[in-house]
């Protein structure tokens, strides 16, 4: 007959094998550290619960041999379950007193007290947790493994517990969440709360959320099912009510700072004491209400923080209407009309009564001013915002091209342009530093982005860069190189080839005078320079006059005519009389002066060296001009005061006075100018119906087969970086391309067309 094994060992330490033994041994320590933690407990002592643990969940029981009815020891069932049991019924145990101390509590006194108990609870679990290592590695994964349910980690095992036997019972009838929501206003009424206490009630909703099947992987479900829901209502009715009595008693703008105030501790609250996953919802929740439900009156206050450019308000307006998807479009387009106002209204400060003589540097720098301020605000008060720009864009669009100045004129706006451009690449601009210059040739590409027909700008450009090359007044080529480089930036190579020609004619003339000097035997009296300038690249054009050259400087032409003709066999020159330039000295004046004259003025001046009174007759007969040639010619030098006018009869004006030695005669007329002009937009229609027929061919001839619709879109899309096209003159492209059957209708449809080879 065998004995009982003693309950306790020679070491002070219960039989491994003694169940109740080892229990009544690890509880007394797991109860002082899930009560009494603070008090402390010796490493010794820790070490001891831990070995007896450790020598539990090791030891094998004895087996009766099946055979013989022999012991033997298996080793193969690890120990665990009833330790697992036990401590199942520790955590209850304990719980039930936890449970009682808050049954009468309520509001803060239940925060506090909840607060409390939850981080000793959790600090003692933790360290039950780490004295079950072993129970925790071994037995419990091998549940788990083997399929068992409900098979916690100690720590894991201690949340569980407490979710269904502490917080349920807190949590009836939501008074848990009430007492977090109260504290929560009270916040938010401007008193101040035990911020840490809500963060640790909250946070351990977050960790009672438990993954059934995954032990170590939480979810969210009783943080978002038992506070955040009701917070988020909480938090709708509290600003719903907060905004609509705020608004009946103050201001838009104070109800904004009132707004953007709450955004910003909303967004504090979630820092504070709330899971990062609530942020995005507080805040929409919050949008809703201060937002969405009063955008109406914020598009409307709008408008008057525009009229009165308040800046810092107007940013506020926009910052949050910006977090709703539907609260800046009506704000964009507020602007974009404020913006073509302020536009038409600048541009008739500058046209006054009459748009006929316009001053292109008043013009300019008003469509500047305007933009300048308004693109200043986008970037201030809107942030830069692409829609804000695209308002901006589509504004500057609008008024830049019509306005006062221009009337029905789509060519109007263009011409300004290159003459502002103009008179800021001239040698009289007052301001030529480089600097400065390449500052204006940006202010004048910003315009230039707006101008919609920039076919007509290319081709005043392009007459005034002639002019400036021809007379030798540009103020820098640098300059001028630089602002030929921005346009090919904007519009391609095509569009400044031409101008890009120009100047190499320049310098190939340069080269030509040198060397005539150079190799010409014969000496003469006359200071000569010719520009040689290639056909077809500059917009000048033939004398619409015969002209019989002077005399005096018939020598010199005929000797340059000889020297081109060897230097280039086969080519033929071509003189452009009317855009020659002189200078003539006075001897029968009692003050020296150099008259600055056209050839024409020359030629005309040179017959009074051999008479003091010609007829209109005479000097017609001598220079073979005709009328439209000679009488501006005339009409010139007797308004200048040179010549006296006599009906028909001119005389030399010898009482001529000025106080300037150098006198400019070759001023253009009003009238010419206007010509001039005329000029232009007649070769630009030319060259627009040559480009809309061009395209049309090339689209054809791609595509093969088009409806009339597609291939007017098409031709639109194409050429409006050159000009805005009017769909009666694309229709009248397709009609002569029909004509001269590059493309014809299909049998049968009328708006279909096909590409003929």
């Amino acid at each position: 007959m065998a004995t009982a094994v003693a309950s306790t060992s020679a070491s002070g330490l219960p039989p491994a094998t003694d169940v109740n033994a080892t229990w009544n041994f690890l509880a007394e320590g797991i109860e002082v550290m899930m009560t009494r933690l603070q008090e402390g407990m010796s490493h010794k002592r820790y070490m001891e619960l831990y070995t007896v643990a450790y020598n539990y969940c090791t030891s094998s029981r004895m087996t009766q041999s099946s055979a013989d009815g022999s012991s033997m020891r298996s080793g193969a069932n690890l120990m665990g379950a009833d330790l697992y049991h036990n401590l199942v019924l520790y955590f209850q145990h304990h719980l039930k007193t936890v449970r009682k101390g808050a049954e009468n509590l309520t509001d803060e006194a239940l925060i506090k007290y909840y607060a409390s108990e939850w981080d000793r609870y959790t600090e003692g679990a933790n360290f039950v947790h780490r004295l079950f290592t072993y129970l925790n590695r071994h037995w419990v994964r091998r549940e788990k493994d083997e399929g068992r349910k409900n098979i916690y980690t100690v720590y894991t095992l201690a949340l569980t517990q407490w979710r269904d036997h502490m917080f349920k019972h807190v949590k009836s009838k939501a008074r848990l969440t009430n007492a977090l929501l109260k504290q929560i206003e009270r916040q938010r009424n401007g008193d101040v709360i035990e911020t840490s206490l809500i963060k640790k009630v909250v946070d351990s909703m977050v960790s009672l959320g438990l993954d059934e099947n995954e032990s170590t992987k939480q979810n969210l479900d009783v943080y978002r099912g038992e506070f955040e829901k009701h917070f988020l209502q909480a938090t709708q009715v509290y600003y719903s009510q907060e905004s609509d009595a705020f608004v009946a008693e103050n201001s838009v703008v104070d109800y904004m700072k009132k707004a953007e105030t709450r955004l910003k501790e909303e967004e504090d609250r979630v820092e504070l004491y709330l899971h990062q996953s609530t942020r995005a919802k507080l805040i929409g929740a919050c949008e809703t209400v201060l937002v969405r439900g009063h955008a109406p009156m914020l598009w409307d206050e709008f408008q008057t923080l525009l009229d009165a450019d308040k800046k810092e308000d107007l940013f506020r307006t926009y910052s949050l209407l910006f977090r709703i998807p539907e609260g800046l479009e009506p704000l964009r387009e507020k602007f974009e009309i404020n913006v073509k106002k302020a536009g038409q209204e600048a541009v008739a400060k500058v046209v006054g009564t009459g748009s006929e003589s316009v001053d292109p540097v008043q013009y300019v720098t008003a469509l500047l001013d305007v933009h300048a301020r308004s693109h200043a605000l986008v970037l201030a008060s809107f942030r830069g915002e692409a829609g804000f720009l695209a308002s901006l864009d589509k504004a500057c669009r609008d008024f830049m091209n019509r306005n006062k100045a221009t009337g029905t004129s789509a060519s109007k706006s263009p011409e300004l342009l290159a003459m502002y451009a103009d008179g800021m690449l001239r040698k009289s601009n007052k301001s030529s530093e480089e600097a400065s210059l390449e500052e204006g040739l940006d202010q004048v590409m910003i315009v230039f982005k707006y101008i919609e027909d920039k076919d007509v700008f290319q081709k005043f450009y392009s007459k005034m860069l002639a002019k400036r090359l021809v007379n030798f007044s540009s103020a820098s080529d640098d300059a001028e190189a630089s602002m030929i480089s921005k346009l090919k930036e904007a519009c391609g190579f095509e569009y400044t080839n031409k101008l890009q020609r120009m100047f190499t004619d320049m310098g190939l003339s340069k080269e030509l005078n040198d060397h005539f000097k150079e190799t010409s035997s014969e000496k003469s009296d006359v200071d000569f320079y010719a520009l040689v300038l290639a056909n077809g690249f500059w917009p000048l054009t033939a004398p619409a006059s015969e002209f019989s050259i002077p005399t005096e400087l018939l020598p010199t032409y005929t000797r340059f005519e000889r020297y081109y003709g060897a230097k280039h066999s086969g080519r033929k020159l071509t003189w452009l009389w009317h855009m020659c330039k002189n200078e003539l000295k006075t001897d029968y004046l009692k003050q020296k002066h150099i008259f600055h004259t056209s050839t024409y003025q020359s030629a005309v001046l040179l017959q009074f060296n051999a008479s003091d009174k010609l007829t209109f007759s005479e000097i017609q007969g001598a220079t073979r001009l005709n009328d439209q040639a000679l009488k501006p010619v005339l009409n010139a030098l007797v308004k200048m005061k040179v010549l006296l006018q006599d009906e028909d009869t001119y005389d030399i004006n010898e009482g001529f006075q000025s106080k300037r030695m150098r006198v400019m005669l070759n001023v253009p007329m009003k009238s010419e100018q206007k010509a001039e002009s005329n000029d232009v937009m007649k070769t630009v229609d030319e060259d627009r119906k040559m480009l809309l027929q061009a395209t049309i061919v090339r689209v054809m001839k791609a595509r093969k087969q088009l409806k009339h619709a597609q291939l007017i879109q098409e031709v639109v899309q194409q050429v409006q970086s050159r000009f805005q096209p009017r769909i009666p003159d694309i229709k009248k492209a397709i009609d002569q391309l029909l004509d001269k059957e590059y493309i014809e209708r299909v049998e049968g449809q009328k708006d279909l067309y096909q590409y003929l080879a």
